[in-house]
């Protein structure tokens, strides 16, 4: 099994009405990830890349270290959870992006974060 086949990211979505203000263009979303190790070996959470796409087809791109304010290791089987948030001036967007892990053997390898939708409630009914 190749590294980047050994972590499996999973993701919910939720809109934040309480934080949304769409008279003003501003939707806000929470999004919760699970990243879950299904390798052999430990890997460390070095980096993210997020491409953040709204209605409008603009895509922002995100780089940084670590996910909020941290750089996990993840253990064989065990599954590590956060959540963070995104703000859109449109109804709906999508994100997507890769994490940069680390093998314990030192092997940098990309974990795949899928292409998951950010949407105002029934805007896509």
């Amino acid at each position: 099994m190749k590294p980047e086949d050994t972590i499996r990211v999973s993701v919910q979505t939720e809109y934040l009405s309480e934080q949304s203000t769409p008279e003003d263009n501003r939707f806000v979303f929470a999004y919760h990830i699970r990243i879950t190790n299904n390798g052999a070996q430990a890997a460390t959470l070095r980096s993210r890349h997020w491409f953040i796409a709204d209605g409008n087809a603009e895509v922002q791109e995100i780089k940084g270290d670590g996910v909020v304010g941290e750089q996990p290791t993840i253990e064989p089987g065990e599954t590590y959870r956060y959540s963070s948030g995104s703000v859109l001036s449109t109804q709906v967007g999508s994100m997507r992006g890769y994490y940069v892990m680390e093998a314990d053997d030192g092997t940098l390898f990309h974990a795949s974060i899928p292409v998951f939708t950010l949407a105002y409630p029934n805007a896509l009914n």
